[in-house]
């Protein structure tokens, strides 16, 4: 019989990214999203760090639980703004979630940056907490540079600005598998696959 791991998410592409993460990795896992357990309140990101906050989320979940669990913080990192939005990236406008304010007030802040100083990068710390309380937390980044207009209709966020380095297109104007392949959550998902084998599977 395989492990159940819980995602920190209510988010089903989340789960089905990991799902097939694993999968790839030959985890026998059975992987589930937080809607698993509707009746366990979403926590709080109180955390300072990338880190602190998927390790907020995972720890409550296996306590909860009593099974491991998963969890992820993400955003993105701008050079020239001292790693600005980072840990505040969906809540940058004021109000959680307003991809495109969020966005726009972005582009104002950075409106007279040259180009050779648009240097940015999506981060996410992934962590795995376990109810004897081990904790592991590995990290992906997807670096780039900011472009000075929104360009495609794909992906969410700030998606649609930023370039990946070697690239001619947006995030937004890759294909899911192409932007899959590359995504700072697909790096950090596919570095947590070893820990979960070793202490979960």
């Amino acid at each position: 019989m395989s492990t159940r791991l819980i995602l920190a998410t209510r988010n089903q592409h989340k789960v089905a990214e990991l799902r097939a993460i694993l999968g790839e990795a030959g985890l026998d896992v059975e992987l589930v999203g937080a809607d698993a357990y509707p009746e366990i309140p979403d926590v709080p990101e109180t955390g300072v760090t990338f880190a602190e906050n998927a390790l907020l989320k995972a720890r409550a979940l296996a306590r909860a639980t009593g099974l491991p669990a998963v969890a992820d913080d993400s955003g993105l990192c701008v050079d020239v703004l001292n790693g600005a939005p980072g840990i505040f990236s969906a809540r940058w406008s004021g109000k959680h979630g307003d991809d495109r304010a969020n966005l726009d007030l972005l582009l104002a802040q950075l409106a007279d940056i040259d180009a050779a100083h648009r240097g940015a990068h999506f981060y996410c710390a992934a962590a795995l907490a376990l109810p004897d309380g081990t904790e592991r937390v590995v990290e992906g980044r997807l670096l780039g540079t900011l472009r000075t207009a929104p360009a495609g209709d794909g992906g969410f966020g700030y998606d649609p600005i930023l370039q990946p380095l070697g690239e001619t297109r947006t995030c937004a104007e890759l294909t899911p598998a192409e932007k899959n392949a590359i995504s700072h959550r697909g790096q950090a998902f596919r570095a947590l696959a070893p820990v979960v084998k070793d202490l979960v599977a």
